[in-house]
């Protein structure tokens, strides 16, 4: 994998950066009062040509995923600490059960988020131990087979769920690679609308049939989407919960960047997670923020236009959970994002 280097352009007097911090911290203070200071709302890394950001048809109301255990897997994964790689330990494959349970609407009432529902409530997340740092690796790691086209994705264990700690490169109707180049695939995997990331088609799972721009559609959780079998599409709350488990949403940005990143926050990447800027591609097929920025898929929808999605830049040491409009990700159904699994439970 490429190390993204520092331009020397960069370099400034210390009297510069100040401005510019500066010039960011009016930016970000205008935003929420646009835009509102809840968690779900979605802040983009600022650009010089984009416009102020205004939110509308935001949903602000927090969410309980309804995850549900899947069927069981072919594709394989192997669970080994960094000090213990090559041990050849297999992990047992997903337990299976007929249960599903469709994720509540975001404007239901808690009363109406079933205790049923295998997913978990940020209080009962299982808070991760920072495991990475320059000179130590002892995060625990494993390896995902995607059997559709046999890519190996390296998985990592974070609190109690396993997230794929690599992009998907899986290539389906309506992904694309960066610039439509295969190198850019290969080093940040591809770019899916929302359609392509909840498989619409219903080519390998009927929780995410009918998904798409235009319409509202109420999928069945977890919605596996164009995932590996075993593997599904997190869900806002999911996201959500990611965060809460490395320590919250304020320093998730430092602590789940790739430390080949550049960026402003200095990235530690202490969970293994390893996030890239892949960038994204935007209205009419435009390619931007390369280097700059990540969205990553959810599988809850927000209206007819946007659906939620995690991002991370290189501005700003916190991570976001949203789908509020501004210029970077109006009608963002159609752009084109990343995509990270999260294994499915085997509660």
């Amino acid at each position: 994998m490429k190390v993204l280097q520092r331009h020397s352009g960069l370099s400034s007097s210390s009297r510069r950066r100040g401005s510019i911090h500066l010039v960011l911290a009016l930016f970000f203070a205008f935003f929420f009062l646009a835009c509102g200071d809840d968690d779900s709302d979605f802040v983009t890394r600022p650009s010089d040509d984009s416009s102020s950001s205004v939110c509308k048809d935001c949903d602000d109301e927090s969410s309980s995923s309804g995850k549900a255990k899947s069927s069981s897997s072919s594709d394989s994964e192997t669970s080994m600490s960094s000090q213990k790689q090559g041990d050849g330990g297999s992990e047992a494959a997903m337990t299976s059960s007929s249960s599903k349970v469709p994720e509540p609407d975001e404007g239901s009432s808690s009363s109406a988020k079933s205790s049923s529902s295998s997913a978990k409530s940020s209080s009962s997340v299982t808070l991760a131990t920072p495991c990475k740092t320059d000179s130590t690796d002892t995060c625990e790691y494993g390896e995902l087979i995607d059997s559709r086209d046999g890519q190996i994705y390296k998985t990592v264990k974070i609190g109690d769920q396993w997230w794929m700690a690599e992009n998907l490169n899986y290539e389906t109707i309506r992904s694309y690679c960066y610039r439509d180049s295969v190198e850019y695939c290969a080093e940040y995997g591809r770019l899916y609308s929302w359609s392509a990331a909840m498989d619409s088609a219903g080519t390998w799972s009927e929780n995410g049939k009918g998904c798409g721009y235009g319409i509202t559609c109420s999928p069945t959780y977890p919605v596996r989407g164009v995932c590996p079998e075993g593997w599904h599409l997190p869900s806002r709350t999911e996201w959500e919960n990611l965060f809460v488990a490395v320590g919250g949403s304020s320093n998730s940005g430092t602590v789940l960047k790739s430390t080949s990143v550049y960026s402003n926050t200095e990235p530690t990447d202490a969970y293994g997670f390893s996030s890239l800027f892949p960038g994204i591609m935007a209205h009419n097929w435009v390619f931007e923020e390369e280097k700059r920025l990540v969205f990553y898929r959810s599988s809850t929808e927000n209206n007819t236009e946007t659906a939620y999605a995690m991002t991370l830049n290189d501005v700003y040491k916190f991570g976001q959970v949203g789908a509020c409009h501004n210029s970077k990700n109006d009608d963002n159904k159609n752009f084109g994002y990343s995509v990270r699994c999260i294994k499915d439970s085997q509660e």
